[in-house]
């Protein structure tokens, strides 16, 4: 086959694999992955096949549709210390992102990992890495190990890079790593019903103060602040898929706080997690900058998964949620790139910028 023909070939079947929702991506996505795979053996022979197989396997277990959680309080973090010290230093921001991915990709890993080895993933599971045996458990464990050294090798560049002390970079970075590992490995967080308070330290004032402080070399408690809207939503993703996963998390024996609170309450936490940021932005707009008005251009979405929250709808939530999330996010880090200086709570530009900043 040419060339040529066989790259058409490829393309008519993307074009025709069909518009999914992100709860089902997983399973088309590896139905395709598994077409295409027979179509480059045909072509170029096993060995090209079993190397593009295995790289997309990766990256199924990583979840990457769940990395904005790590990389908008990177942004935001990084936004919050050009507004605060006028300084923005691009290097140590792509490092801090990727310390920061490397981390939340071997915590996904670890989930994967704890999950499948106490008998919680199923055939109807999101994730079914391991139970469809798309990677082996060494596979993973293997993998998760190199991206958390990947992370500390990171780390110890943004150690030489920022002026942070030692310590104080250690106490943030290592508290992250902690925590995406216990969230299920070790203790386990997630099946004694604390998983949503560790994910709302993590996923949220624990990561926006990390980048902040990189790049100001110094601790502030003012990203903790700033971090509640942006923490308030990503807890959103969790309780939705906890709440979807009721049913299968009991019988799994685990205990989460959807679980505790009930079907009604886990909707009051839900819409309360959805929409007080909105509230949030709300009064940061009309006290002090009409650019922390963006972030409301998402509030149609949030409607839309409110409605499906509370018709039951649950499959596509979480992801949706997640985009939600995403959007919201990059709003609110533009809205405070855009304000006026001094305009934002304790958030005064220098007069000055420092050599090499922004």
């Amino acid at each position: 086959m040419k060339s040529e023909d066989y790259m058409n070939k490829i393309n008519t079947t993307a074009e025709s694999l069909p518009e999914i929702g992100l709860r089902d991506n997983e399973v088309k996505a590896s139905q395709f992955i598994s077409g295409l795979d027979q179509q480059i053996t045909d072509t170029l022979g096993p060995a090209s096949n079993s190397w593009r197989q295995k790289c997309a396997a990766y990256v199924f277990a990583l979840r990457p549709w769940s990395f904005s959680t790590s990389l908008t309080p990177v942004a935001l973090g990084s936004a919050l210390a050009y507004r605060s010290d006028g300084t923005l230093d691009f290097l140590l921001l792509l490092v801090c992102a990727v310390a920061v991915l490397s981390v939340h990709g071997a915590g996904n890993l670890v989930n994967t990992y704890y999950d499948f080895s106490k008998g919680i993933d199923h055939k109807k599971s999101d994730d079914r890495t391991l139970v469809d045996q798309i990677l082996k458990p060494q596979d993973v464990v293997w993998f998760g190990v190199f991206l958390y050294t990947l992370g500390c090798i990171c780390a110890a560049c943004l150690f030489c890079l920022s002026t942070l002390k030692l310590e104080h970079l250690a106490l943030i970075y290592f508290g992250g790593l902690s925590s995406s590992f216990l969230y299920t490995g070790g203790i386990g967080f997630k099946y004694v019903a604390l998983g949503d308070l560790v994910i709302l330290i993590t996923f949220g004032p624990l990561a926006v103060m990390f980048a902040h402080a990189v790049q100001v070399g110094y601790l502030s408690t003012l990203p903790l602040l700033y971090a509640i809207p942006l923490a308030l939503s990503t807890e959103a993703i969790l309780h939705s898929n906890n709440t979807r996963d009721m049913e299968s998390d009991q019988q799994a024996g685990i205990i989460t706080l959807a679980i505790l609170i009930g079907p009604t309450l886990s909707y009051v936490l839900y819409n309360s997690l959805l929409f007080l940021p909105y509230l949030i932005f709300c009064v940061l707009a009309t006290q002090y900058t009409i650019s922390m008005a963006l972030p409301l251009l998402t509030i149609p979405m949030a409607f839309s998964l409110e409605r499906q929250f509370r018709k039951q709808q649950f499959s596509k939530i979480p992801y949706q949620t997640a985009k939600l999330n995403l959007f919201l996010g990059l709003f609110y880090v533009f809205g405070i790139l855009l304000a006026p200086a001094g305009m934002l709570p304790k958030l005064k530009l220098p007069v000055h910028n420092s050599a090499g900043s922004l």
